[in-house]
């Protein structure tokens, strides 16, 4: 049942991205930025906590999951190290992606040209 409340979850999370897309001027850049500040935002209430319980890794797939990692590290830090701890934290939890995209990022740029 966790792979279907998973597949359900990020399913209704792209229609969503795809709908605001289709019906706003709206570049893909605002609303994934949109998506990781309502990420980050379900996280400071431990909204996405229980989202994540309930829906299992489904949760942790879409862009939201960033803002959840941004704000979830921030505020162990916090707790633990003080107010200079919230970038420490930040960048604990999500510095693999960062680093990984990036590398990436690099690589692909390197291999193909663009289209300008």
């Amino acid at each position: 049942m966790t792979y279907l409340y998973s597949f359900i979850f990020v399913g209704l999370v792209s229609a969503l991205g795809q709908l605001i897309l289709d019906n706003t001027k709206l570049t893909p850049g605002h609303i994934t930025s949109i998506f990781v500040v309502v990420g980050a935002f379900l996280d400071i209430f431990n909204i996405y906590d229980h989202i994540i319980n309930f829906v299992g890794a489904g949760a942790m797939v879409p862009i939201t999951s960033f803002g959840h990692s941004l704000i979830h590290g921030a505020l162990a830090k916090t707790s633990e190290m003080g107010l200079s701890g919230i970038l420490m934290g930040m960048f604990d939890l999500t510095s693999a992606g960062i680093i990984s995209a990036i590398i990436f990022s690099f690589a692909f740029s390197l291999i193909f040209n663009s289209k300008d």
